[in-house]
């Protein structure tokens, strides 16, 4: 095989444009819109976050409370807040998002607007708030705080009330947003009961949370910071776009297919958050058992391996703490993740790209960026070319079943199409085509042994830029298999750019 080499420097050389490096710094591509705000690239970032669904339906075997269970079924005997902190800590999960308020009404702080809290349960004696003590304890372990403040209240007597409500709602999300400092997520859903006729002032609500908390992200069913994905299993689309058309779809009413996918011609960043409860219901209860380590792998691989940020539910007991059984599938699933990533093959490769921008070289751009783990160092192509091909020599042969790409996404998501190919007797052989990537993109095939690859960017929205190329063995997942997907585009329109895309069995000679 290292015969080979001499013939694929030539074939790059070959394809290569424009040449040699410039004495000045290149400036960096220009970004193609949308890209996402600060906030939104911490809370991508993250990539998982801790959903704690807990409040009286927790003591009564509940998951829609009435709103009329008495205050005093609220007694935790142990409430641990530190423990839920440590909990999302341990397992590589950058917020804790709290249900401070669900459909039952019932807040989990002392709200000067209502008598329906913990200050008229007997936990703590009257004076506890659990939205306080787990903001302590987040901070604690340097984990963030999101809050859910339910729009729909079953116990507040003004609800139908348009006006009086949403001031009321607006008086309560204030609460919460200027008594514990930093919040880095609000979430809320446009959920409403039956009996009484309710309009939700959404837009006030947003301009409020935005005024009060300068680096939050909202989450809805359709933004504006960030969408749901439009299931509660955790899975996004095959084809999973963060570029979205908010104007399209209201709270209450989305597309399921528009919301799973995203649209590669929306004019706005509005990535996807997939949720999901690692227990059949998503309060606790004790008849209910969690899902095992290898199934929240794979819903791993179908949230975060599309673009999309987990956020995953682990109720509280009636205790007050996460139950053990839970917190030992937790920590299996993040022994698998770390088995399976902590050990690229590629991570001493030698990489090499028909074009570099600003020249071969260039190592501002340079194909061996894709190595680092950091979305603000990537290749970026020569401008204006016709064929995206990287080649990655991973020194020796190696078994593998699972690839990881990644784009700076700060400069736009662009990759639309791209296959993977490896040699084999001196032929390409293609393992894996797909589509879309974003901030990252994981995909499964059988296992595979080769020793040289090949990342072909078929098609994109401009200069396609890759911020991370990496090969992992999983020896946990049950199929390795590519999981029957779709990969329309959204539109058949979509294509900007497209490569000459050879034959995936073309010989290597023959180049």
């Amino acid at each position: 095989m290292a015969a080979l080499l001499p013939v694929l420097l030539a074939h790059l050389l070959l394809c290569a444009h424009g040449a040699t490096a410039s004495a000045a710094a290149t400036p960096p591509p220009l970004p193609i819109l949308p890209v996402p705000s600060y906030a939104q690239l911490r809370w991508q970032l993250s990539e998982m976050a801790l959903f704690l669904h807990f409040g009286p339906n927790t003591f009564t075997d509940s998951e829609w409370g009435t709103g009329r269970a008495d205050p005093s079924v609220f007694a935790p005997s142990a409430l641990d807040a530190g423990q839920w902190a440590r909990v999302a800590a341990r397992g590589g999960f950058g917020r804790v998002v709290l249900t401070a308020k669900h459909h039952d009404g019932f807040c989990l702080w002392p709200s000067a607007l209502t008598n329906y809290s913990v200050a008229a349960s007997p936990w703590r004696g009257g004076t506890g708030d659990v939205v306080a003590e787990l903001t302590a304890a987040a901070r604690a372990e340097g984990v963030g705080l999101g809050l859910y403040l339910s729009p729909w209240d079953r116990h507040e007597p003004v609800y139908g009330d348009t006006v009086a409500y949403n001031e009321h709602y607006m008086g309560q999300m204030t609460e919460l947003l200027t008594r514990y400092g930093e919040v880095e997520e609000v979430w809320l859903d446009g959920a409403k009961g039956d009996a009484k006729k309710m309009n939700y002032m959404f837009d006030a609500w947003f301009a409020l949370i935005h005024q009060l908390q300068q680096r939050v992200v909202i989450f809805s069913d359709a933004g504006p910071d960030t969408r749901w994905v439009g299931d509660e299993a955790g899975v996004a689309g095959y084809t999973c776009w963060s570029t979205f058309n908010k104007s399209s779809v209201t709270i209450g009413h989305t597309t399921e297919e528009y919301s799973r996918c995203g649209d590669p011609f929306g004019q706005d960043w509005v990535p996807a958050e997939c949720d999901v409860s690692i227990r059949p219901g998503w309060f606790w209860h004790a008849s209910e058992k969690p899902k095992n380590a290898t199934t929240l792998l794979d819903i791993y691989y179908k949230s975060v391996g599309r673009n999309c940020l987990l956020i995953l539910n682990v109720p509280p007991n009636s205790s007050g703490l996460i139950s053990n059984e839970d917190i030992q599938v937790l920590q299996e699933f993040t022994e698998i993740r770390h088995t399976i990533f902590s050990h690229n093959f590629a991570t001493n490769a030698t990489v090499t790209a028909n074009s570099v921008r600003g020249g071969q070289d260039n190592l501002q751009f340079a194909p061996s960026n894709v190595l680092e783990n950091n979305i603000y160092s990537y290749w970026a192509p020569q401008e204006r070319q016709t064929c995206w091909e990287m080649f990655f020599d991973l020194g020796q042969s190696a078994s593998f079943n699972v690839l990881q790409l990644q784009e700076p996404i700060q400069l736009g998501q662009r990759v639309i199409e791209f296959h993977v190919d490896i040699l084999i007797d001196e032929l390409w052989q293609t393992i894996i085509e797909a589509t879309t990537i974003g901030y990252k993109r994981l995909l499964k095939f059988p296992v595979t042994e080769s020793r040289y690859l090949k990342l072909s960017i078929d098609s994109a929205r401009a200069d396609p830029l890759i911020s991370f190329f990496g090969v992992f063995m999983d020896p946990f997942s049950d199929k390795y298999n590519l999981e029957n997907h779709d990969k329309r585009t959204n539109s058949s329109g979509v294509i900007m750019l497209r490569t000459n895309n050879a034959a995936g069995s073309r010989s290597t000679a023959a180049m």
